[in-house]
């Protein structure tokens, strides 16, 4: 039977890219933004201050782990096991390294989405509906040169997604959904030909994704995915599964639903909307899975000879499904770009199968406006940087000034190293794009993905330090400090859970619920937001303001500091009467 397959490639195209770029490129990637970067507001700090509760309880409540908690309050996405890894790691982490060692999982989950996107991949494209039209004379690719060759051309689409970079790099459950929910993906994508690794996958990740805070996604992409490779056509390589693999999976739901049950995982999220917010979902989704979604589109019209009946054909309804799923929680929970971040692998892997049939002008509109875009943007942070280091040219400097004040560039000759490197890599990767070689369906992807690494490599070595100052805490807590001085206990009233955070690690203090002045909590900090309802409550309890700290840039984000209104006085042991003579 003749499959209505849009692919014509020959062998030539499907030649390998070299595998040291491509692993250095995702090393560079896994490792930018998680090194040497201070938690950033919110997520990032409120999830490091779970963390941070569970591993050293000293530092305020009562450490349960089946309950994490932060200034008395329980993580809304009630997940549990990614707060369970950074802690874990946190109680090994020496002095100093401690968000360093917290985000050691995180780095794992990162790189391991990217190989089971490519391992997904390759087994999608494995399959005999994916494969390209057989010529007359031979000459056609070979199924496996093929298949990894989309592979690579999908992980590039996912590195090249301007959407992954900020919240992949966040050691936040948002993280450990899209890992989980990739091994999901994979595990199905291989598991008629590797029953027990694929099952296995299958298990962690639906496991994980529960643990995770999405227990509904969870069920959703593994028993529709399942019924996808019930009914898809049999691949005489990867067969058919069985009915005891779908018993498996059943019982495998079943463990997922008691299990979301028994820790009282369940909650109802739904968020109502009208048609009209339709352009905000719509708008999200352009920006943040650019520049793959216009190629999945292509694939889908390219494919449509398939779309009839896609559910035969696993390469088409396997990312479909997860797109759809991901999608589809988006707009009921409120339009959170952390849920869309679970649809880029299955849009990765559509983009992947458009590559075999884009022509050469479509391919090269794609090149020279990611050169253009990448080059512009990359030229930006340059100029910015040098006008923090030098003054010139003044007008950056200026609104450097303006946006960030108080805050001092310096010279970090490892970073301008870095930095330096990575731009002459990648004018060294448009000469040798722009020259003419013999085309390979992957090179489409290449200037992409090279260039969203060299932007978020450039902003995490040259502008670092300025998003740190910008972006965290830090300053803020330390103008706490000036005020606090010493102390290792405050009491807190209406501050949000990433400030709490920052005061329990920039501070390392222990905070205690608002009550009556104390010899050993004798500060009290509030956010100002919440004055006019607990300033009569403050005053009753003997609490008068002193001062105040502001977040840079944000006058609604600004923390009030309150010392006893009665000075008090340390308590002392008692002194022994003197003998009398």
């Amino acid at each position: 039977m003749n499959l209505p397959t849009p692919a014509i490639v020959a062998q030539s195209a499907v030649r390998r890219l070299p595998r040291p770029a491509l692993l250095l490129l995702c090393v560079v990637y896994v490792l930018a933004g998680f090194w040497d970067r201070a938690p950033w507001k919110s997520q990032d700090l409120e999830a490091l201050g779970y963390m941070l509760q569970l591993a050293q309880p000293a530092l305020g409540e009562t450490a349960n782990w089946f309950r994490p908690t932060l200034l008395g309050q329980q993580d809304p996405q009630l997940a549990l096991l990614p707060f369970w890894l950074g802690a874990s790691f946190l109680q090994w982490a020496p002095t100093g390294w401690e968000v360093t060692f917290s985000r050691l999982p995180f780095i794992g989950m990162l790189g391991l989405t990217l190989a089971a996107t490519w391992y997904a991949v390759y087994a999608l494209a494995r399959h005999p509906a994916a494969q390209p039209v057989a010529f007359a004379f031979g000459g056609e690719a070979k199924p496996g040169d093929y298949a990894r060759a989309l592979a690579d051309g999908g992980l590039l689409a996912l590195l090249a997604c301007l959407g992954l970079a900020r919240l992949a790099h966040e050691a936040t459950p948002a993280l450990s959904q899209l890992f989980f929910a990739s091994l999901i993906f994979v595990g199905l994508s291989t598991l008629p030909r590797w029953r027990l690794h694929s099952g296995l996958a299958v298990v962690v990740g639906m496991l994980g994704l529960t643990l995770s805070g999405a227990p509904s996604v969870a069920l959703w992409l593994g028993v529709g995915g399942s019924l996808i490779r019930a009914v898809a056509t049999i691949d005489p390589v990867q067969g058919r599964l069985r009915m005891l693999d779908l018993g498996l999976l059943a019982l495998l739901c079943l463990l997922c639903i008691t299990t979301a049950g028994a820790l009282d995982l369940w909650r109802w999220r739904v968020v109502p909307h009208t048609l009209l917010d339709v352009h905000i979902l719509a708008k999200l989704m352009l920006w943040f899975t650019w520049p793959a979604w216009p190629l999945a589109l292509w694939s889908l019209w390219r494919w449509r000879g398939q779309l009839s009946q896609f559910w035969r054909y696993p390469h088409l309804a396997l990312p479909l499904w997860f797109v759809t799923v991901t999608v589809g929680a988006t707009w009921f929970t409120g339009f959170s770009d952390r849920a869309l971040l679970l649809a880029l692998p299955g849009i990765a892997a559509l983009a992947a199968f458009a590559l075999p049939t884009l022509r050469r002008s479509l391919g090269a509109l794609i090149d020279w406006f990611t050169l253009l875009f990448f080059s512009i943007c990359a030229l930006t942070i340059w100029v910015v940087w040098v006008a923090m280091q030098t003054g010139f040219p003044t007008q950056p400097a200026a609104n450097v000034a303006k946006l960030a004040p108080g805050f001092l560039p310096a010279f970090s000759a490892p970073a301008f190293a870095l930095a330096l490197l990575a731009t002459l890599a990648w004018a060294s990767l448009v000469k040798w794009r722009i020259g003419h070689h013999r085309a390979a369906i992957w090179k489409s992807m290449v200037l992409p993905a090279s260039g969203a690494v060299l932007c978020w490599l450039l902003l995490m070595s040259l502008w670092l330090p300025l998003l740190n100052f910008a972006r965290s805490y830090g300053p803020t807590v330390q103008k706490v400090q000036v005020v606090t001085g010493t102390a290792r206990c405050l009491q807190y009233a209406g501050i949000s859970q990433a400030q709490g955070a920052a005061l329990l690690f920039h501070a390392q203090v222990r905070l205690q619920a608002a009550t009556q002045p104390s010899a050993e909590c004798p500060w009290l900090v509030m956010d100002e937001k919440n004055l006019p309802l607990l300033d009569d409550r403050l005053k009753a309890l003997g609490w008068t303001l002193e001062g105040t700290a502001a977040r840079l840039g944000e006058r609604s984000d600004r923390l009030l500091i309150f010392r006893p209104s009665q000075p008090q006085q340390p308590d002392t042991p008692s002194q022994p009467a003197a003998a009398s003579n």
